[in-house]
């Protein structure tokens, strides 16, 4: 039986390489669906030699013929979503009535949320978290708080100017004090969401129901995961995490489905591990290999250009991201940055005051006493981008490739050996069963 669900996540800390994987897939999907956080994340691409990066549109958008869906799981900024729409069109893309939608019921990110959030950075100290500033935090605060205005709330023009209001007046007695900005005014806030809701009244639908008549219809479904599982909100490094469910459980509500509708669980993981911004990292290399690493692999942000931390690969959050999510396939990308080193080590285990742990460690204190235990394998040299099989690796490659997949104990289905949508081995279409 062919699934029709398929979920794709992340299984460290993001920037895996999910939206190369999410746009390969998407060739066989007929709806692909963003199901949570905002445009903190983003995904690039290259196809025929054309770079896109993408914040908030699924990757599938790349793909002609598809809809794209943007979940009520999702924060948006209007903003960038009308400028990546329009280029996006512009690029030739994102074509036709049904080619994209948009959740009533995402919550939208409005300029005092950015405010916030970087004020509260600016500030430094134990509330400084290394987030992008783009306000996703305070967004899904206001969200939790039930003070959140939704994309249906922008529709209705009554119903924004009063939700409006309110936050102002409550929002505006702190901002002053506490971090000595003043808020927008009303009058601009509404004249410039104003424009923002005929642009983006042709695509807010009811996306749940829309994305349940498709899996109901037979179509088949993507849904596409941003950040990774080591950033989750509830199952992470708290709280050095993001403000939503990254893992595949998250994709049920983050999309409005049932669970049971998900079928398999694609998890992406890079050969070796980076993280953006503070936190845990056991096996962070502050040497030349950590730079090589960060050269070779572009390790700089999609959507704040900041470097990556860069490190081996750790098979413990994988291990864990495995069994948080129930992956049934893994896709492990960049294999190609490892290439030239004569001696490659992975993560196998933690100690902590000499004795093994057999859980992650559960606050920053207890995170800063791990020292991670480390096999050794001999590394490979070349050029191995124009791979297509398995065979074709240095056979060092393909031992180090079948240890990272015993390691995480979940099948190896995709490695990526390159930027291009080409540079990729495919093993196991998760679309296929």
């Amino acid at each position: 039986m062919r699934p029709r669900a398929v979920a794709v996540v992340g299984v460290q800390w993001g920037d895996e390489g999910k939206g190369k994987v999410v746009d390969l897939l998407s060739a066989a999907a007929d709806v692909i669906v963003r199901f949570q956080g905002g445009n903190n994340a983003g995904h690039t691409l290259v196809v025929d030699g054309q770079r896109f990066v993408l914040h908030l549109v699924p990757a599938g958008a790349l793909h002609a013929g598809k809809t794209c869906v943007i979940g009520n799981g999702v924060v948006i900024d209007p903003a960038v979503l009308l400028e990546e729409i329009t280029d996006l069109r512009r690029r030739g893309h994102l074509q036709g009535d049904d080619a994209l939608k948009v959740s009533t019921q995402a919550h939208l990110i409005l300029p005092y949320h950015r405010l916030l959030d970087r004020a509260r950075e600016a500030r430094g100290g134990p509330g400084r978290l290394g987030t992008t500033g783009r306000g996703i935090g305070p967004a899904y605060e206001d969200k939790m708080a039930r003070r959140g205005i939704r994309v249906a709330d922008l529709m209705d023009e009554a119903t924004f100017r009063e939700r409006l209001a309110y936050n102002l007046d409550e929002k505006g007695p702190y901002v002053r004090a506490a971090l000595g900005e003043e808020m927008p005014s009303l009058a601009a806030l509404l004249d410039q969401f104003g424009g923002y809701r005929e642009r983006l009244r042709p695509y807010v639908i009811n996306t749940s129901r829309f994305v349940d008549a498709a899996l109901t219809s037979g179509r088949a479904v993507l849904f596409e995961g941003a950040q990774g599982t080591m950033l989750d909100i509830d199952h992470g490094t708290y709280p050095y995490v993001t403000s939503s469910s990254t893992v595949a459980g998250g994709a049920a509500a983050g999309a409005g489905i049932a669970p049971a509708r998900i079928a398999a669980v694609m998890g992406i993981s890079k050969a070796y591990t980076t993280r953006v911004g503070e936190g845990p990292f056991p096996t962070e290399l502050a040497d030349e290999v950590g730079e090589k690493l960060r050269h070779d692999g572009e390790e700089f942000g999609a959507t704040t250009g900041r470097p990556r931390r860069c490190g081996w690969f750790d098979a413990v959050i994988d291990a864990e991201a495995a069994r948080l999510n129930g992956l049934t396939a893994l896709a492990v990308t960049k294999l190609d940055v490892l290439s030239g080193l004569a001696r490659i080590r992975l993560c196998v285990g933690y100690t902590a005051g000499g004795a093994p742990l057999a859980d992650l460690p559960a606050t920053p204190r207890a995170w800063s006493q791990v020292q991670p235990v480390y096999e050794e394998m001999d590394g490979w040299t070349g050029d191995i981008s124009k791979a297509r099989r398995l065979d074709d690796l240095p056979a060092a490659a393909r031992r180090y490739l079948d240890r990272l997949a015993e390691l995480v104990g979940v099948p190896l289905a995709l490695v990526s050996i390159g930027a291009g949508r080409d540079e990729t081995i495919m093993l196991r279409d998760p679309f296929a069963g």
